[in-house]
C-alpha cells in the first residue's frame, strides 16, 4: 500500500509538472535521435523502482531550467535510482527544459520496465540506472548510438579528410570544464562543416577524450560515404557535424579549421570561446590562444597558457606545411625567452642541477609567477642533436595525457638548444625503485597504481593520440613521479611517428636502452608497438620484484624476465617479490601483474598483448588470461649477450649500420641520476 501511494504521488507530481510545461513544450523544437531499454527489469506493482524513478525525473526536469548538467540520486537499495541529463552546450534553458522534460517522458513510456535506459535528441541525453553512473568513462562497448542523413554530399573524399581533421581538432583541445567545443571548417569555396563535441562534466579529461574518440569511430559504420550531417552518441559524450549550421553561432567555442584545399585561405583563425560550462554562458570569453601546423598533411596543435602574456614570455609563431615532419623553423611553437631561463635557473646554478647525462644536464627553475620548471639544457656535443630536439618537441607539445609528462615550450638561441617541462618532485620510479632506503615507500597499492598509469599513458601513444607513437626507449628512469606518486612517461627524443594505420617499421639506426629493447628491435631493427610493450613488460617485473634489469643480468648471467619465467614456470612467484612490499599486499594482484608482465616480454612479439588488452587484464580479476611463451634466451659471457656485443650493462645503443657507438650509463633521461 505504501508503494502504491509513493507511486501515485509521484506520478501526480510528475503530471502537475508536465503540465505547467507544456506551453513551453510546444513552443520548442527538439529533435530525437535515438532510445536504448538497456536492461534491470521491475515489475510495477508493489515496486519502489518506479516511483523513485518518478521522483528522480521529476527533479531533473525541474534543474533544466538553470543548468546544462546535473545528476540525482534517490532511494536505496535494489530501487535507489542515479540518474543525469546533459543539454547541449549551446542551447538556452527554455530548449534545455523542454528537451530534458520530453525525454523523461518519453523514456518512461517506451521502457516502462527497464531499471537501465538512455536517450539522446540533438538537443540533450538523458539516462538513469540502478547503479551508478556517474563519473565514469564510456566503455567502449556501452550504449552508443548514431543517427545520419541518407543524403551524401559531391565531394565525399575531401569532405571525411576535413571532417577527421576537424574532429580531431576538436577532441584535442576540448577542455575542462566545459567539455564543449564547436568549430567551422572550408570544404570548399561553396561548403562550409559546423562541427561540435561535447562530453559530461563528471568525467576526467582522459576519459572525455577516449570517449569522443571512440565515438567518433562509429563514423566509418554509417557515414564514410559522406553524409551531409550525422550524429555519433556515447553514454557520456558525443559528437555531431552538418553542412548547414546547427548550434547557436553567438555561443559557439571555433576551434581552427583543417588544412584548407589550396584554392582557399590557408591563415587558421584564433580560437574563440563564449561557452562558461554546460548550462552557464557567457558571451566574449576567449580560450588560451590555439593555431595549427600541418605536417606531412596532418594537423598539429598548441595551447598556450594565457599566463605567458602576463609574464611577458617571448612567443614565436611559425605556421607553414613541413615537407619531412621535422623542420623546426616551421613548427608553431611557444618559445621562452633566453633570459628568462637564465633568470629561472639562476644562470644554471650548480644548486638548481637535479642530474647529468650524455645530453646534457637538467636544472629545476622558477618562473616568475612562480611555477615550477624543469630545464633540459642540451650539451653541444650530445648525441641528441638536431633530428631528436626537433622530434621531442614536435611530439610532446601535442600530447596532453595525465600519464605523460608536459612539455611547456623551448628555447633556441645561438648554440643553445633548451627543453622546458613541467617539474615533477619526485623525480623518476628508479630512484626509488632500485634505492635500498626509498623502495620503502612504495607499498604494493603505490606500484600497482603506477602500473596501470604507465599502461594508460602508453595506450595514449599508441591508440588514443591523434598519430601512433613508438616511444622505443622506454625504462623505470624514464618513468617520473609527481607529487602524489602518479607516473608519468617521459623523454620522446627517440620516439618514432608512425601512420594511424602502421603498427611497425624498421630503421637501421637502433636507438634505446639495453634490457629493455625488444629482441627483434636490438637484432634487426624492426620495431612497432609491441617493442614499447617490451619494455613495459621489463618494467612491470621491475617494479614487483625491486630489480633493475641490467643489474641482474650482470650478477646471475640470465635477464629478469627469463628468471621470472622460471619461477612461474615452477610455481615459485612469490620468489620474484620485492622483500620490502612485505605481508599486507594483494597476492592475486602481484600474481596478476607478474603474468602480464610476461606476457608483455614474450619472443613472439605477435603473442605480445597490446596496450588495450593489457588495460583490460589490469582492471578485471576474473578475466582469464592466456599462458606465457618464453622470453628471449640470453646467455651471458663475462657480462656479453650471445645476441650481439653492442654494449653492456644499461648503456644506451646506437647502431648505425656495421658500426656501434656506446654512450654512458642514463645518458638521455630527463632527470638523470
Amino acid at each position: 500500500m505504501k508503494a502504491f501511494i509513493l507511486l501515485m504521488k509521484s506520478i501526480c507530481s510528475l503530471l502537475v509538472f508536465l503540465s505547467f510545461l507544456k506551453p513551453i513544450l510546444s513552443a520548442v523544437e527538439i529533435n530525437f535521435v535515438n532510445h536504448l531499454c538497456v536492461g534491470g527489469n521491475y515489475t510495477q506493482i508493489n515496486s519502489l523502482y518506479q516511483p523513485n524513478l518518478n521522483l528522480a525525473l521529476t527533479n531533473l526536469s525541474s534543474q533544466a531550467s538553470n543548468r546544462g548538467f546535473y545528476n540525482f540520486t534517490f532511494g536505496s537499495g535494489s530501487d535507489q535510482v542515479y540518474a543525469l541529463y546533459l543539454c547541449r552546450g549551446d542551447v538556452n534553458p527554455q530548449v534545455c527544459q523542454s528537451c530534458v522534460v520530453a525525454a523523461s517522458n518519453l523514456l518512461t513510456q517506451q521502457c516502462p520496465n527497464n531499471k537501465v535506459a538512455i536517450i539522446w535528441y540533438k538537443e540533450c541525453m538523458l539516462r538513469y540506472s540502478n547503479t551508478t553512473i556517474f563519473s565514469i568513462g564510456t566503455d567502449s562497448n556501452g550504449p552508443w548510438s548514431y543517427k545520419y542523413s541518407l543524403t551524401n554530399v559531391s565531394n565525399p573524399s575531401q569532405f571525411n579528410q576535413v571532417l577527421s581533421d576537424t574532429m580531431n581538432g576538436l577532441i584535442n583541445n576540448i577542455t575542462a570544464p566545459s567539455y564543449f567545443l564547436t568549430g567551422e571548417a572550408k570544404v570548399s569555396n561553396f561548403q562550409t562543416l559546423y562541427s561540435l563535441v561535447q562530453c559530461t562534466p563528471d568525467i576526467t579529461s582522459f576519459e572525455c577524450n577516449r570517449c569522443l574518440q571512440v565515438a567518433l569511430g562509429d563514423y566509418p559504420k554509417c557515414c564514410s560515404g559522406g553524409s551531409k550531417w550525422a550524429v555519433m552518441f556515447r553514454a557520456s559524450c558525443g559528437v555531431m557535424y552538418d553542412t548547414a549550421p546547427f548550434y547557436n553561432m553567438d555561443s559557439q567555442s571555433s576551434s581552427p579549421p583543417p588544412p584548407p584545399s589550396p584554392s582557399l585561405a590557408a591563415t587558421p583563425p584564433a580560437v574563440n570561446s563564449t561557452d562558461n560550462g554546460p548550462g552557464k554562458r557567457k558571451k566574449n570569453s576567449i580560450l588560451p590562444v590555439s593555431r595549427f601546423v600541418f605536417i606531412k598533411g596532418k594537423q598539429l596543435d598548441h595551447n598556450l597558457d594565457s599566463s605567458c602574456k602576463r609574464f611577458k614570455l617571448t612567443i614565436k609563431f611559425s605556421c607553414g606545411v613541413v615537407s619531412d615532419g621535422d623542420d623546426i623553423t616551421n613548427v608553431e611553437s611557444l618559445q621562452y625567452d633566453f633570459k628568462m631561463i637564465k633568470a629561472a635557473t639562476k644562470n644554471f646554478s650548480a644548486v638548481n642541477q637535479l642530474g647529468e647525462g650524455g645530453f646534457g644536464i637538467v636544472y629545476k627553475g622558477v618562473l616568475p609567477n612562480g611555477q615550477e620548471i624543469a630545464v633540459k639544457r642540451l650539451s653541444d656535443s650530445s648525441g641528441q642533436g638536431d633530428q631528436e630536439f626537433k622530434n621531442e618537441v614536435v611530439l610532446v607539445a601535442r600530447l596532453q595525457h595525465r600519464n605523460l609528462v608536459r612539455l611547456l615550450g623551448f628555447c633556441i638561441e645561438g648554440q643553445e638548444k633548451i627543453l622546458v617541462y613541467e617539474f615533477v618532485p619526485n623525480t623518476s620510479l628508479d630512484r626509488f625503485l632500485f634505492d635500498t632506503k626509498q623502495r620503502a615507500l612504495l607499498d604494493w597499492e603505490t606500484r600497482f597504481r603506477i602500473i596501470k598509469g604507465i599502461a594508460k599513458g602508453l595506450l595514449y601513444l599508441h591508440e588514443d593520440s591523434r598519430l601512433k607513437i613508438i616511444h622505443r626507449d622506454l625504462k623505470s628512469s624514464n618513468i617520473l613521479l609527481d607529487g602524489e606518486m602518479n607516473p608519468k612517461i617521459a623523454d620522446f627524443g627517440m620516439a618514432r611517428l608512425v601512420d594511424i594505420n602502421q603498427t611497425q617499421g624498421n630503421t637501421s639506426r637502433i636507438v634505446g636502452t639495453y634490457g629493455y629493447m625488444a629482441p627483434e628491435y636490438l637484432l634487426s631493427g624492426f620495431f612497432s608497438i609491441k617493442s614499447d610493450v617490451y619494455s613495459f613488460g621489463v618494467i612491470i617485473l621491475e617494479i614487483v620484484s625491486g630489480q633493475r634489469n641490467y643489474t641482474y643480468q650482470s650478477e646471475h648471467k640470465q635477464d629478469l624476465p627469463r628468471y621470472a619465467w622460471q619461477k612461474w614456470n615452477d610455481g615459485m612467484f612469490q620468489d620474484l617479490m620485492d622483500p620490502a612490499l612485505g605481508s599486507n599486499i594483494s597476492m592475486e594482484e602481484v600474481k596478476r601483474c607478474i603474468h602480464i608482465g610476461l606476457m608483455c616480454v614474450q619472443e613472439d612479439s605477435e603473442a605480445r598483448p597490446t596496450m588495450t588488452s593489457v588495460i583490460l587484464m589490469l582492471g578485471s580479476n576474473s578475466q582469464t588470461l592466456p599462458l606465457p611463451k618464453a622470453p628471449a634466451l640470453f646467455n651471458y659471457n663475462n657480462g656479453q649477450s650471445n645476441t650481439e656485443s653492442i654494449s653492456r650493462n644499461n648503456e644506451r645503443v646506437d647502431t648505425s649500420g656495421s658500426k656501434s657507438y656506446m654512450w654512458s650509463d642514463e645518458v638521455h633521461d630527463l632527470y638523470p641520476r
